[in-house]
């Protein structure tokens, strides 16, 4: 699978830099929901998308829907914001609801933005100096998942490591199309790192993910799942796949 760093992310940058932590919570809507009348229902769609239009103006924040695409969630919410406690105010406000009420917490993924290690300076290819922020495109499908490496990985030369992920830079930059957003999970969620990608074609990261299987840095991935298939929606587009 595509790596952490496999887009130039910047020089390892000013530690005074603002930093942001970002979040993937994907939302199951229990059973039980799906048998109220439909007069409560549209209610209660109608209510949480006011808060989610709400939440848009105050944070970075963007809606996906995954049904009919992954079977354990409905939905997902993509948050980016400097401050930890802003993501746990969002998640009561969001179980005050009540549609809230009906919802669980499928997954949920915390990372931070950081610049790369093994690229210094120049901007990534589409321009944009993401490495303390996390910009989303507004691409029509992300593509999530958690990443860990091997531990060997850590324990070679730092030029080795460099080496590998030009490498792995070079293959990804075949696909200008495809965006990649990096963030930092060590010590603060189970994963090492959180990676997701936009694209407008679904096929251009099937194309990506096989291509990059060969690399030399792939050999070092732990574990890379589960992966997300997300389609970027409006608040109200993401609810009313829920049905009627």
């Amino acid at each position: 699978m595509a790596d952490e760093d496999a887009s130039p992310r910047g020089a390892r940058g000013d530690p005074k830099e603002p930093r942001e932590f970002v979040k993937y919570t994907f939302y199951k809507v229990r059973p039980e929901w799906r048998l109220l009348p439909a007069d409560a229902k549209k209610k209660q769609k109608a209510e949480f998308a006011a808060l989610l239009h709400d939440l848009e103006d105050e944070i970075v924040l963007r809606t996906y829907s995954l049904v009919g695409i992954r079977a354990e969630t409905d939905f997902m919410l993509w948050t980016v914001d400097p401050h930890l406690e802003t993501l746990r105010d969002l998640a009561r406000r969001v179980s005050s609801t009540e549609l809230g009420h009906y919802l669980d917490t499928a997954h949920a993924y915390l990372a931070a933005t950081r610049p790369s290690e093994y690229f210094g300076g120049s901007a990534s290819g589409s321009g944009e100096r993401a490495a303390t922020k996390a910009l989303p495109r507004g691409s029509r499908y992300l593509f999530v998942y958690p990443f860990w490496k091997k531990r060997e990985w850590y324990s070679l030369p730092f030029e080795k490591r460099q080496e590998m992920m030009r490498d792995h830079f070079r293959i990804g930059h075949k696909y200008p199309n495809v965006k990649i957003h990096t963030a930092y999970s060590f010590g603060l969620d189970d994963q090492e790192f959180m990676l997701s990608f936009e694209a407008e074609e679904p096929l251009d990261f099937l194309d990506l993910v096989m291509d990059l299987r060969p690399s030399e840095a792939s050999k070092y991935t732990e574990w890379e799942t589960p992966i997300f298939t997300c389609l970027l929606s409006t608040p109200e587009q993401m609810l009313d796949a829920l049905g009627i």
